[in-house]
């Protein structure tokens, strides 16, 4: 026989544990709704129903945490929501198994980044493992808000402290203040903006909270080398002892290409009868074949390559491990800095340059996107500005045909003449 009675707070405590079985106590009140005295001498609350033909039975909450009034409150609940066609137990068991953060993360890294270029892989996988799982790694997808967007990225934007070494020993180190990384932010909300809509598509939501995230100023950074330090890298690039870092240095300012293209070029990728260089879609950012003409000083490196790079090996810069390209020059540029005394100059810098050069030489925008392999126009209007010199001559010369011509005045009586009727005269 079922046990009946209206539960209350007393009936449930006094209730006796039964030796070796689990019984229930049901409520007179609410259908279903019963406290589960367990062998142990635990209590909790539970309600059992019918759906679809099946018997169910879901879980309330243990007592005393959950008091029967409470417990009886979420029962009703739960009742309405049975008498309406739902079921609780399976919209629970939904939400256990919904896709959550790390889920969408991983699938996108699986599906989406090996089709980006290595680089831009390897930063996104960074960002989506050190900024965003941390944060947001256990939650829902389907709960994630503009808000908690806004606020992840607020958070990426200050910055955090980084260890950084004080001496050259690597065991001393101390944490540095945090820098702020308004530029780092704006990259982690076009990775959060593509990976939302991926989840769209996958059907995991509706909509995708990153697509208006707020974009913080970003003031790129331009510096061109003058004439000068030009002339100064170049020395320093000739009495270098390394003459392979030197070469690859040479033609990324001589080509304007990054230095990841110029490590990996290889042989066969240079025409030198028709003075051409095509850098395959594995190389490019834009990750298209990025064809180019080049000067006879970058010809000549590619014929001086070939008599010092042993037969056989297909890389213009062969590295140090076998059938490799170069992989790190960065010493060999600090060092460079120093003999040249280029404190902040980077090696990008000499892209920027190679770009100013092609200006002052009267090329034009799009023949300079042309050359440096810029997919979007906007991308090759920050050297505009530099086009500035010639416009302004122009706008000079027009203001010296209508520049008011000097007159003389002899006295406060005398008539004003004009300076080429005087000179007639005379």
């Amino acid at each position: 026989m079922v046990n009946r009675l209206r539960l209350n707070d007393k009936s449930v405590r006094e209730a006796i544990p039964a030796k070796g079985r689990d019984y229930q106590i049901f409520d007179t009140e609410v259908r279903g709704f019963s406290i589960r005295i367990l062998r142990s001498g635990n209590r909790s609350f539970a309600l059992d129903y019918r759906y679809a033909g099946a018997q169910r039975r879901m879980a309330i909450g243990r007592w005393p945490e959950w008091t029967v009034t409470a417990a009886r409150e979420r029962a009703k609940d739960l009742r309405r929501e049975i008498d309406d066609g739902h079921d609780p137990l399976g919209a629970r068991g939904e939400l256990r198994e919904a896709p959550r953060i790390n889920d969408m993360i991983a699938r996108y890294m699986d599906e989406h980044l090996p089709h980006l270029a290595k680089t831009n892989a390897s930063d996104q996988r960074s960002m989506l493992t050190k900024l965003v799982a941390p944060h947001w790694g256990n939650k829902l997808v389907s709960e994630i808000t503009p808000h908690d967007v806004a606020k992840l990225l607020n958070i990426i934007a200050k910055g955090r402290a980084r260890p950084s070494k004080d001496k050259p020993n690597n065991r001393a180190r101390k944490l540095q203040g945090s820098k702020p990384t308004p530029i780092r932010a704006n990259r982690t909300g076009e990775v959060l903006r593509k990976m939302f809509t991926l989840a769209i598509s996958w059907g995991w939501r509706t909509d995708n909270p990153a697509a208006g995230f707020r974009k913080r100023v970003e003031n790129a950074r331009e510096r061109f080398l003058s004439q000068d330090e030009i002339a100064r890298l170049a020395e320093a690039l000739d009495g270098a002892e390394d003459q392979r870092a030197a070469g690859i240095i040479r033609m990324c300012l001589l080509t304007g290409s990054r230095v990841g293209e110029v490590r990996q070029a290889r042989f066969e990728q240079f025409n030198l009868e028709l003075g051409s260089w095509a850098k395959p879609a594995t190389t490019t950012k834009q990750r298209k074949i990025h064809r180019i003409p080049i000067s006879a000083e970058v010809a000549a490196i590619v014929r001086q390559r070939q008599l010092v790079v042993s037969k056989g090996t297909p890389w213009l810069f062969p590295g140090d491990v076998p059938g490799q390209p170069v992989k790190e020059i960065r010493r060999f540029w600090i060092n460079m800095q120093k003999e040249a005394k280029l404190p902040e100059v980077r090696i990008h810098d000499l892209r920027h340059t190679f770009a100013s050069l092609l200006v002052s030489g009267g090329a034009s925008l799009e023949m300079i996107g042309k050359l440096l392999g810029h997919s979007q126009m906007q991308t090759t209007q920050r050297y505009a500005h530099l086009m500035d010199s010639p416009l302004r001559a122009g706008v000079d010369a027009v203001a010296s045909m209508l520049r008011p011509r000097p007159k003389i005045v002899h006295d406060g009586d005398a008539a004003p003449r004009n300076l080429a009727d005087d000179q007639k005269s005379a």
